[in-house]
């Protein structure tokens, strides 16, 4: 499901928070905005926010370039699963997924059975300008970061359409996003 574009307002939010009593997964490509957009999300829900790549970086004591370089993706999609599972029984509010989590058959059964998985979904050139502003994306090391982001975002997409609700982030305020999340959870519900 696509959210509308009629946004909450204020006085909506509160009623609309109480009707969820899972945790909102936010999925998607790397660059599209889970973390910023999840954190004003948590905050507009009064819920609190994690990221699961940094409860990652926290259980192994690496970074994820060091996991990926040390031991491989496939090591770390393993940790990655771990970690999702013991965040969604941990029932945080609000949870952002590293891009690749949602693909893992695991994972994505996991979030789908205990969460609410929102798909931020964007355009190429803003995940390219966003992406560039970091330089720990192990999967854009070796290649063009266009080229990548482009095969990325069509193998992937069919796993990203199971999730209970599509959103687009656009280059515009992270709140007006996160709003448009919560109106699509407030269609799904």
């Amino acid at each position: 499901m696509s959210a509308s574009p009629s946004l909450p307002q204020d006085h909506d939010l509160s009623a609309i928070a109480a009707r969820i009593t899972r945790p909102v997964v936010l999925v998607g490509l790397m660059g599209v905005g889970k973390s910023t957009v999840g954190r004003k999300l948590a905050n507009l829900l009064q819920r609190d926010f994690i990221d699961a790549d940094d409860a990652i970086v926290e259980a192994a004591r690496r970074s994820i370039p060091e996991i990926f370089d040390t031991f491989g993706e496939a090591y770390f999609r393993d940790g990655e699963r771990r970690v999702i599972a013991r965040l969604m029984d941990e029932a945080h509010g609000v949870i952002a997924t590293g891009g690749g989590a949602f693909v893992d058959p695991s994972t994505r059964a996991i979030i789908l059975e205990r969460g609410i998985a929102v798909w931020i979904d964007c355009d190429t050139d803003t995940l390219v300008e966003r992406t560039a502003r970091r330089g720990n994306r192990p999967l854009l090391k070796n290649g063009n970061p266009r080229e990548i982001l482009t095969r990325l975002a069509k193998e992937r997409a069919p796993f990203y359409a199971q999730a209970h609700v599509r959103v687009v982030s656009e280059n515009g305020p992270h709140t007006a996003t996160a709003r448009t999340i919560i109106e699509g959870i407030n269609q799904w519900l």
